[in-house]
């Protein structure tokens, strides 16, 4: 067989397999959710494990307060939105007043906008249009709430198992193929490491607006959070609608300082507190981010967007597990490929 005819079964079957997981996604999405919430959690179950806590009772430990942070969140980010909807009009309003002003002044420099248009452009409820969608498709999959908290439950009682299983699915009995596990330990550490700092950097983008007077700050510190996950961009798009209704609500002065403190939260836990825990070799391309949150999206909706970064590092780290598919994990690496260090380092400056 000619390597084009290789090539052309090879892209056929990658579409035939997308399509497949597209017509799945209903039930594909509960699942990865529910292994990344498993995988995310079980750090805290072999933490418990080293002060002598049965398995059991750590389990049910994680999975209590994972309800009851799930029921917390869900009540006061409801009620952000709902209070968001009612004062509308309200930012609205103000809105339309300071671009009154705005429009009056560049009238003086010969400049002529039309106000209605421009308030077209600036509207608070478009602004909120990412984080509604988003928000609402992750609690259309939370609508499963029980199917993917029991899978959870399943999946870390045979956590321990997994790699054994593995290795003998990869027809490696005797467990010698290291890459494996390599592979397990670093999608392990990676979300890991990555569920601690986006939910840091929630709470800090949720003081900041607290602090600072903006309305809804709990929305914005579950909107940080979740979107910390999509490094580069994420921060960004977290960002605009607490920036923007800063500016309608109280002024350009507060709005200035809440998009500086955002700016000095991610920086501060993107570039020293993640590398110094991660290592830089799980860095992906911008160029890989944005399209790896065009493709997940399309393929799985708005769960997709959210871990489509965690689903393409996984990619990623099993490309790099195997010599002979290094050289495509290369292509979406960062462009510090030279610089990278391996990605179950470990940092000591």
């Amino acid at each position: 067989m000619s390597k084009s005819v290789r090539l052309l079964l090879i892209l056929a079957s990658i579409v035939i397999i997308l399509a497949g997981v597209k017509a799945a996604s209903t039930v594909l999405v509960p699942f990865l959710l529910s292994i990344f919430i498993a995988i995310s959690c079980y750090p805290l179950v072999e933490f418990a494990a080293k002060y002598k806590v049965p398995r059991w009772l750590a389990i049910l430990l994680v999975i209590a307060l994972i309800v009851v942070m799930g029921m917390f969140l869900a009540g006061l980010v409801g009620q952000s939105m709902n209070d968001f909807s009612e004062k509308l009009p309200q930012y609205q309003t103000q809105l339309g007043d300071k671009l009154v002003w705005l429009t009056s002044q560049l009238q003086v420099l010969d400049i002529r906008i039309d106000k209605k248009q421009l308030l077209s452009h600036f509207d608070p409820g478009m602004a909120m249009g990412l984080a509604s969608n988003l928000l609402s498709g992750l609690g259309g999959v939370m609508a499963n709430f029980m199917l993917i908290l029991l899978t959870v439950v399943f999946m870390l009682f045979e956590a321990d198992s997994f790699p054994h299983k593995v290795h003998i699915a990869m027809d490696d009995p005797s467990m010698k193929i290291q890459h494996i596990d390599r592979f397990l330990a670093s999608v392990k550490n990676y979300l890991a490491i990555k569920t601690g700092v986006s939910l840091v950097t929630g709470v800090l983008a949720g003081l900041l607006t607290y602090l600072l007077g903006v309305d809804h700050y709990m929305l914005w510190a579950v909107f940080a959070f979740l979107l910390n996950y999509i490094p580069n961009i994420g921060s960004i798009i977290a960002a605009l609608p607490a920036v923007l209704l800063a500016l309608v609500q109280i002024g350009p002065t507060t709005a200035g300082l809440v998009a500086l403190g955002y700016f000095m939260i991610n920086m501060v836990m993107g570039n020293v507190v993640e590398p110094r825990f991660m290592g830089r070799g799980l860095g992906l391309s911008t160029l890989v981010v944005f399209l790896s949150l065009i493709f997940w999206g399309w393929l799985l909706g708005a769960v997709g967007m959210l871990l489509s970064v965690p689903l393409t590092m996984i990619v990623k780290i099993a490309l790099e597990s195997n010599e002979d598919s290094r050289w495509l994990a290369i292509l979406l690496g960062s462009e510090n490929i030279g610089v990278d260090k391996p990605a179950n380092a470990e940092t000591a400056e």
